[in-house]
């Protein structure tokens, strides 16, 4: 089955209103900026973002952010070095946070992509993090239960991928990725070269084609921090 299509419009045209969307990347590694820019021209509402982070300056997920597409955002840390357009809305009440720790969530993404409802976790016992959530003692330790996440859709950023769906990274570019395919019921990976079944050597493999949905072609991907240290928006 040939799962590339031609371009990221046409990639993301299946997002409406109100979906749930795991993004990759850890900062600016991994991230899918041409993806994000693209369902920011396209303009659904009402979204939840689950992420590492909330943004920064006026690229990625600070831009829809500011276009005020994101009704909640699920992350590890919604500060980062310009984080004006998260804040901002933030303070104003237009915008819900989930805080979540950085470890839990990528467990909680994990679960949700192996079939695990819930867990338990040390992490937060005893923190307002806590509050309302089941708790319980093992081995003299105290526990407390986190649930799966899942989403509608992941936007993820790959090296190589063939027309199958398979997929590789750039090194730290891996980070949430593959997680995040394993997660969501449909699963978008842009990548820097498309590659016909069986020009990626299968031990190099790291998200099988089976998590992903649809694969495109991104030749010259923009790197998050270049533009922002660039002081330039995306284009």
């Amino acid at each position: 089955m040939d799962k590339s299509v031609a371009n990221i419009a046409d990639a993301v045209a299946g997002i409406e209103d109100g979906s749930t969307i795991m993004i990759g990347g850890f900062g600016g590694s991994g991230a899918p900026i041409e993806l994000i820019h693209a369902l920011i021209d396209k303009g659904p509402k009402g979204l939840t973002v689950i992420n590492n982070n909330a943004g920064n300056g006026r690229i990625g997920i600070a831009a829809m952010i500011d276009a005020g597409m994101v009704r909640k955002m699920i992350c590890s840390f919604p500060r980062s070095t310009d984080p004006r357009a998260f804040t901002d809305r933030y303070l104003a009440g237009d915008i819900e946070l989930e805080l979540v720790p950085q470890g839990t969530l990528a467990e909680r993404i994990r679960a949700g992509g192996a079939g695990i409802p819930a867990f338990y976790t040390p992490t937060a016992y005893g923190t307002e993090l806590a509050e309302g959530k089941p708790t319980a003692e093992f081995d003299g330790r105290h526990y407390i239960q986190e649930r799966w996440l899942k989403a509608d859709f992941a936007l993820v950023k790959g090296q190589v991928g063939d027309t199958h769906g398979n997929l590789t990274y750039n090194k730290a570019g891996r980070n949430f990725n593959p997680l995040m395919c394993m997660a969501a019921s449909k699963t978008i990976a842009q990548v820097t070269k498309v590659v016909s079944p069986g020009g990626i050597d299968p031990e190099h493999v790291i998200t099988p084609g089976i998590f992903v949905d649809c694969v495109v072609e991104v030749s010259q991907p923009r790197q998050e921090e270049d533009l922002i240290r660039a002081g330039v928006a995306y284009v």
